[in-house]
């Protein structure tokens, strides 16, 4: 349970895929505008990193290892793909309002290197079926923890009376920077908890 618990908020705090692995920068300052269009964003990465490792996983361990690894990434890009068609789908007839908000990014996390990533780094960091499937859940969830802190730092600077060579992308990068060291200093808290 011990080793669970620190994969998992491994995962969310020290090893965020977009603030320490720099995975899932496009949706990270695309989507963070809008808090709601940020957290639906997140809940289908969330989603779509989960079902992908839950999928490739045993694509990989009992079709592709060892003789056919090097299609590895090709596979594991188709099976992401087609779970991003079906998660569009779902959003576009259920909950219209926000596949509309998120326009050209949700198709994008086909590309989300995050998503690609998390696969593929589970299989490398030798973790079993079920650490795969946490440490998913942790991506997605520190992913969702990014953005939501993200965009109220943004929304901050933002706010305020900026100078003009600092508004939109400087003041965007700044916020993301800002954010960025925040998570730096987890490493010690959760390390200290469980070394």
């Amino acid at each position: 349970m011990r080793e669970i618990l620190m994969i998992l908020l491994g995962a969310v705090l020290i090893n965020n895929f977009v603030l320490i692995k720099f995975m899932g920068i496009c949706p990270f300052l695309g989507v963070s505008k809008k808090l709601d269009s940020a957290v639906g964003m997140s809940v289908a990465v969330i989603f779509v990193m989960t079902i992908a490792t839950a999928v490739t996983y045993p694509i990989y361990t009992y079709l592709l290892y060892p003789n056919f690894a090097y299609l590895q990434t090709l596979v594991f890009i188709l099976v992401i793909a087609a779970l991003v068609q079906l998660v569009e789908i779902v959003l576009k007839k259920y909950i219209p309002a926000l596949h509309a908000t998120l326009g050209v990014y949700l198709p994008l996390i086909t590309t989300n290197c995050a998503v690609l990533g998390v696969t593929i780094l589970n299989i490398d960091e030798g973790y079993t079926y079920f650490q795969s499937i946490i440490n998913s859940i942790g991506a997605g969830v520190g992913f969702l923890v990014a953005m939501v802190l993200f965009n109220g730092v943004r929304q901050r600077i933002e706010g305020n009376d900026i100078p003009k060579t600092f508004q939109g992308l400087p003041s965007t990068l700044i916020a993301a920077s800002i954010v960025s060291l925040a998570f730096m200093g987890f490493s010690g808290v959760v390390e200290g908890l469980f070394g």
